[in-house]
């Protein structure tokens, strides 16, 4: 169980959307591990101090008195593992972060939130909620993070709050994201919804209209290809951990501002020639994982890549031009990290020139293949 200040580190934290480090590999981040951001990092500071005295004593005489069970101070209230079934009346409506995760909470009613105007943070993770009230949200005009994950949701709640920056709702039971599901959420930039049973059919045309997203993951769904008419503002797209097969030439076209795009843990066989000429300005490239026969066609054209994934394939040869250009006018940034070890290919068969746009020898990973 987590400490009351870890706790509150961890509600702060907010989805870095920022252009990717152009010298790190890329790391899987996870549900919390994320920077925090400038809104309310003089509060996580004043929030970390060591305070005496009881929370009650902390707040004004006017605000409410904190819920049963419940750890009020400084704006944040702590309601987890309590076993709880639904949201607790009477919450301070000065709070501006609510915590409500690891409870039995089922449903979110309409007034579960009424005079919460402040709050700022919702974190509803790992509750069996099912049915979410459609002006539940209606309240929480400031709010800008909601975290939805490991409940019982099959769609995504209506008449989320138009200020909203984040949302994560992965490992639920979403099948179907409909038309104007996210509208009027123009300030979005962070989705999370990986671990849900969704088919590409799921995504009716128009489901992504009016975002502006930096940072999407699908990851862990039941995705054959790479969705159609996703956001053309990401930054990040990460789709791990699916059943695609193949990229085709047309389906990274609308993704010109990618810098990285994370393809590791699917069934994918063949790139198409071209297809990956539409995302010029990509950094990192994963593809571990797949049932690639060849380094994919292109990569010396990329003229900003310097982190590619391509371990645990079928790569059986390694030609002395799939990576780095024959000039070296072409390529603007050295590699920093190619992986290709869990392949069939003898690295002594490999040609040093192979390498040659490469920043270090160290970031190149070959290692003994197992069949």
């Amino acid at each position: 169980m987590f400490s009351c200040r870890s706790l509150l580190l961890l509600l702060l934290s907010v989805c870095s959307l920022t252009a990717p480090s152009l010298t790190l590999p890329f790391e899987q981040r996870g549900f919390w591990d994320f920077a925090m951001d400038g809104e309310v990092g003089d509060l996580a500071n004043v929030m970390m101090r060591d305070e005496e005295g009881s929370a009650i004593e902390e707040l004004p005489p006017d605000v409410s008195i904190c819920p049963f069970g419940c750890h009020c101070q400084l704006n944040v209230v702590q309601c987890s593992d309590l076993s709880l079934t639904a949201v607790p009346r009477d919450i301070p409506r000065d709070t501006k972060l609510l915590d409500l995760q690891n409870n039995r909470i089922t449903e979110l009613k309409e007034n579960d939130f009424k005079g919460l105007t402040n709050l700022y943070a919702l974190s509803l993770v790992n509750n069996k909620i099912s049915k979410v009230h459609p002006q539940a949200f209606t309240p929480l005009r400031n709010l800008k993070k909601l975290y939805f994950s490991r409940n019982l949701l099959t769609v995504v709640p209506k008449n989320l709050p138009p200020s909203l920056v984040e949302l994560r709702i992965h490992e639920n039971r979403i099948k179907k994201v409909a038309q104007g599901t996210f509208s009027g959420l123009g300030s979005m930039n962070c989705i999370e919804m990986g671990g849900n049973p969704i088919q590409n059919s799921g995504f009716e045309p128009g489901a992504f209209k009016g975002l502006k997203l930096n940072y999407l993951r699908i990851s862990e769904a039941k995705l054959t290809g790479i969705p159609k008419d996703l956001p053309d503002s990401l930054h990040e797209l990460h789709l791990d951990n699916n059943q695609i097969q193949a990229i085709e030439l047309e389906d990274l076209s609308r993704y010109k501002h990618l810098y990285r795009l994370g393809l590791g843990f699917n069934h994918i066989r063949m790139i198409e020639n071209g297809s990956l000429s539409y995302v010029a300005n990509l950094r990192e490239l994963h593809l571990e994982n797949n049932r690639l026969t060849r380094v994919p066609r292109g990569l010396p054209n990329m003229k900003y890549l310097q982190v590619v994934y391509l371990h645990s394939n079928n790569i059986s040869r390694v030609d002395i031009n799939d990576f780095c250009p024959q000039g070296f006018s072409v390529k603007r940034s050295f590699y920093n990290g190619i992986s290709l070890f869990g392949n069939p290919v003898n690295y002594w068969e490999v040609q040093p020139a192979t390498f040659r746009c490469v920043n270090d020898r160290l970031a190149i990973q070959f290692g003994n293949y197992k069949k």
